[in-house]
């Protein structure tokens, strides 16, 4: 179980570093220069480091657990950050799909 635990916590450090270059991504968008902008590079790079992360995880879990455990955590980064730092609203339609992916995460722990 220890192990499956350690495959979550990778997930979540994933999701987080991709959260990390969203966030880099999404400041190059809104720039004059996207594509040649340092926050762009710095965003890249940032996604190569998780794509390691993303290949240590699933050394310790299943890739289905794996990958709705990345999911449900980037999901809520993503309007967290959405929310937080881009003044995004956060509709009923977005509340009900962040419950629906805890629901998925509970079922896929349970089949553990």
């Amino acid at each position: 179980m220890l192990h499956l635990f350690l495959g979550y916590g990778l997930a979540m450090l994933t999701a987080l570093f991709v959260l990390g270059g969203d966030y880099l991504i999404k400041i190059a968008a809104d720039g004059d220069l996207p594509l040649t902008s340092r926050h762009m590079v710095g965003g890249s790079l940032i996604y190569a480091a998780s794509a390691f992360l993303w290949l240590v995880c699933m050394r310790h879990a299943t890739l289905a657990q794996a990958g709705v455990a990345f999911s449900m955590f980037s999901l809520l980064a993503l309007c967290g950050l959405g929310v937080w730092f881009f003044d995004e609203k956060l509709h009923a339609r977005e509340a009900l799909g962040i419950v629906c992916a805890l629901l998925a995460m509970m079922l896929m722990v349970r089949i553990a």
